[in-house]
């Protein structure tokens, strides 16, 4: 009897087996889809919007950086300058909000640098970086393609003219930065988030219309860019 009862034993033992592993696979695929609608950054308005205004700064920095050397106008270098102070003081605010709201497992974080010499449009490939930027602008609201982020900066190295090829990134560039913080004006509860929100609108607005007016004035026609986000003619 003892040799009866061993293969069912084994029998009754394998098929709990694979009901187990069924139902793991069942959990887990919950458990991913899950996370995976929860947003790059967490899922808050606020925790998008410092994941990823963070490493857009960090972009324009590096590209002001470009301008303070190869700009030809003085207006450009001047523009340049005031890029590097004011959204360089910007991230160092953002930071630590960012971290206490635990918004630090979005883009924020990643070398800008590095992506600047792969091209930014690395950036929409199906990669964990693109994956979590994707899932922010869905929290935001905003097409992931209107960030500004997906840009290849090396463009910019021996461009001619430069400061051409300079206004015409950094115009969608402030384009990308004014819908993020509209949006978090709108739907935002971080007060100082809020605060910052209205200021890059308030400042990035006036360059931009700068830089179209400059455009026209040096090369005989605004940016195809465009003008600021929601403005008449934008």
């Amino acid at each position: 009897m003892k040799f009866r009862y061993k293969p069912i034993t084994l029998v009754a033992l394998i098929a709990l087996l694979g009901l187990t592993v069924v139902l793991s696979a069942c959990g887990g695929g919950s458990s991913s889809s899950s996370t995976s609608s929860s947003g790059g950054s967490g899922g808050t308005v606020d925790q998008a919007f410092v994941a990823e205004m963070i490493p857009h700064h960090e972009m324009a920095v590096e590209m002001a950086e470009m301008a303070q050397t190869e700009g030809q106008h003085p207006q450009i270098t001047q523009l340049a300058d005031n890029i590097i102070e004011t959204q360089s003081s910007e991230i160092e605010k953002m930071e630590p909000i960012a971290e206490e709201i635990g918004a630090l497992g979005g883009s924020e974080g990643e070398s800008m640098e590095g992506m600047s010499e792969e091209g930014m449009s690395g950036m929409e490939h199906g990669g964990e970086e693109g994956s979590s930027m994707s899932e922010d602008a869905k929290v935001l609201g905003i097409p992931m393609g209107s960030m500004g982020m997906s840009m290849d900066m090396s463009s910019l190295e021996g461009a001619e003219p430069f400061d051409r090829a300079f206004i015409d990134m950094m115009i969608p560039h402030h384009q990308g930065a004014i819908l993020m913080a509209q949006a978090e004006l709108a739907d935002g509860e971080n007060g100082q988030l809020k605060e910052l929100a209205k200021g890059i609108i308030a400042a990035q607005t006036m360059e931009i219309e700068e830089m179209n007016e400059w455009r026209e004035r040096w090369y005989g026609s605004p940016s195809p860019a465009g003008g600021v986000p929601g403005s008449e003619g934008a």
